[in-house]
């Protein structure tokens, strides 16, 4: 299997990260066994525990810190809608590096205040995501920032290959991973992680019905670009493959499931009762997919990952209430 970042690519990445936060948490709590069934033992590994209360700081502290000294003075510009342009800009502030997010025109003002607070520049420029991304370029072209894409960026996906790295380390038990995907940055930095530590665990993906790009890439071997995207999980609300991803994915995953929005919105709620933690969309997405996996895991030990806990306030109250965003 060829991958985009090799083992030691991640460990220089930890040592990188190191000096900015402690590694997240690993809990089990033994109701979470219970509702999943099946003798499976779960082990959670809370990611919103981390500043900007998501996984992608580990891929914005990691690119931030990958540039050269030439690069951290001209700075960083991404396209996002959330959780990589926080990443970046925390780990922007926290280093000196000036960081400019793009984002559409509309999206969720709380993720641009938190931006904001961080000290980087937020442009809200076009009424969609692709038309978002081309402004980013141009951007960067004028100003002669480096853009940091939030997949097709090595020292990303080493990023987040550092939290299978230390859920590894934590719990060596495991026999499975269960990891929402949307780029594929977590699933594709856990593999080079698992080749190198511990080749028996499997890695299974989780979509939402309503984003099936990846998905759909990884069942037929056909690139996907500019598909439709609706789900609430605004963290895998993907609508294309990723260059730096597909191929490893395809080589790399056990199986590759989607759960219905309803589903994730359920599993925001069950993380809620049982857990005291408020998980996002994507965040309670590893949940809903091993649920739907585990008649063939069965009696493993099994971490999912609260990848992001960025649930804004309307939506939470939406979702506690009972209902499903978006229908």
């Amino acid at each position: 299997m060829t991958l985009p970042v090799s083992y030691d690519d991640i460990l220089a990445a930890r040592d990188r990260l190191r000096p900015f936060f402690e590694p997240s948490a690993v809990h089990h709590y033994p109701l979470l066994d219970d509702l999943v069934g099946y003798g499976i033992r779960v082990l959670v590994k809370h990611e919103n525990h981390l500043p900007t209360g998501s996984f992608k700081v580990r891929n914005g502290t990691a690119s931030i810190t990958a540039l050269s000294s030439e690069q951290a003075e001209r700075g960083v510009i991404a396209a996002t809608t959330g959780n990589h342009g926080l990443g970046l800009a925390w780990a922007g502030a926290a280093r000196g590096v000036s960081v400019t997010i793009c984002v559409p025109r509309g999206n969720n003002p709380e993720k641009n205040a938190s931006i904001r607070s961080f000290g980087a520049t937020l442009i809200e420029v076009g009424d969609r995501y692709d038309e978002t991304v081309a402004a980013c370029k141009a951007i960067a072209e004028q100003e002669h920032r480096t853009i940091v894409h939030s997949t097709n960026h090595r020292p990303v996906i080493a990023g987040a290959g550092t939290m299978a790295l230390e859920f590894l380390e934590q719990a060596p038990q495991v026999d499975a991973l269960v990891i929402a995907l949307g780029g594929g940055s977590q699933a594709v930095g856990a593999m080079a992680v698992v080749e190198a530590l511990r080749p028996g665990v499997q890695l299974f993906a989780v979509q939402s019905q309503g984003a099936t790009a990846q998905h759909d890439g990884w069942r037929d071997g056909m690139a996907r670009s500019g598909e439709p995207a609706r789900t609430f999980a605004e963290g895998i609300a993907t609508g294309s493959t990723y260059e730096l991803t597909f191929d490893a994915l395809r080589d790399g995953l056990a199986d590759f499931v989607l759960a219905s929005d309803k589903m994730i919105a359920q599993c925001v709620r069950d993380l809620w009762t049982i857990t005291h933690n408020l998980a996002e969309g994507a965040g309670a997405t590893g949940l809903a997919g091993l649920r739907l996996l585990a008649p063939r895991l069965a009696g493993k030990t099994v971490g999912i990952v609260m990848c992001g806990g960025n649930l804004d306030a309307a939506r939470a109250a939406d979702i506690l209430a009972g209902r499903t965003p978006g229908t």
